[in-house]
């Protein structure tokens, strides 16, 4: 998929923002939010999981790590990420531009409690360099496979 299968797919579900094309890497937190000139929790990173339901995506805050235990009392099985070389065949986006929207049938995806501290956030907008700013309203409608909101990380909370 592309920044283009991205933007129609935003479009179709009613987003009016635009999807900011850098220069510059956004493949990792750090290099989206230097690159955004944001701080990396606001980064919506979007994680991708292979389950035996099929492909799973959890996007979280930039500073939150999927904690095993919770995964499993969600799915019911050990957290498996999917291999780099599969994630375009399974999700529809290469690693570096993975994002919850134009995805390929029967991916689902989870929104992580921890991005909700944040009145909007950046999410990748399918390429290594490319991200849209939403709020998380406009994060979960336009949200492909959309399941649920869900707490499945840690790391984020200062009792943590």
């Amino acid at each position: 998929m592309s920044v283009q299968a991205v933007h129609q797919a935003l479009e179709a579900a009613g987003f009016s923002g635009t999807i900011r094309e850098l220069e510059e890497s956004s493949a990792t937190v750090e290099l989206a939010a230097a690159a955004l000139g944001c701080q990396g929790a606001r980064i919506a990173k979007t994680l991708s999981f292979l389950t035996a339901g099929g492909p799973v995506l959890i996007v979280a805050a930039g500073d939150a790590r999927v904690d095993n235990h919770r995964f499993k009392e969600e799915f019911g099985e050990k957290a498996r990420m999917i291999p780099a070389d599969q994630v375009e065949a399974l999700v529809g986006h290469a690693p570096g531009g993975v994002c919850p929207f134009a995805l390929l049938p029967g991916v689902r995806t989870y929104l992580d409690e921890s991005l909700r501290r944040f009145e909007t956030v950046f999410p990748a907008a399918g390429s290594s360099n490319s991200a849209v700013e939403m709020t998380l309203a406009q994060l979960e409608s336009c949200c492909g496979g959309f399941v649920k909101w869900a707490d499945l990380c840690r790391g984020w909370r200062e009792a943590e």
